[in-house]
């Protein structure tokens, strides 16, 4: 086994795509349009990976309330640093870098336009 995709629900799909787009570089995998039933599906990878971000986009939607049950997704780079300085410099929501108790930082969240989080990790 192993894991296929993580599905968030948007409100706005031509926002969330060109956050994914260009917060991570994600690509559009696939795209499944069902509108008699008012919803779009759309597939997003990380170069050189295929496991699946699907977006699912429900037409005329107010939004969503994230309720208190998500935590985050998370995405490694080796250029933590890089990446967290193209983040602010583009304006995005992002936190400082954080660490753990004693150990060099690590980590940092950006927040898409839904409010999802996504924690941005260095490599174990």
């Amino acid at each position: 086994m192993k894991m296929a995709h993580t599905c968030v629900r948007v409100k706005d799909l031509d926002a969330s795509l060109k956050f994914y787009k260009d917060a991570f570089n994600f690509e559009e995998s696939r795209r499944r349009e069902f509108p008699e039933n008012k919803f779009t599906l759309v597939y997003l990878t990380l170069p050189g990976d295929d496991y699946e971000l699907e977006l699912t986009y429900n037409y005329d939607h107010p939004g969503y309330e994230l309720g208190d049950g998500y935590g985050h997704i998370a995405i490694s780079t080796d250029d933590l640093e890089g990446l967290h300085k193209k983040h602010v410099s583009a304006g995005f929501n992002v936190t400082e870098l954080k660490h753990l108790p004693n150990v060099p930082p690590s980590y940092y969240f950006i927040i898409d336009p839904d409010g999802y989080k996504i924690e941005v990790i260095r490599p174990k």
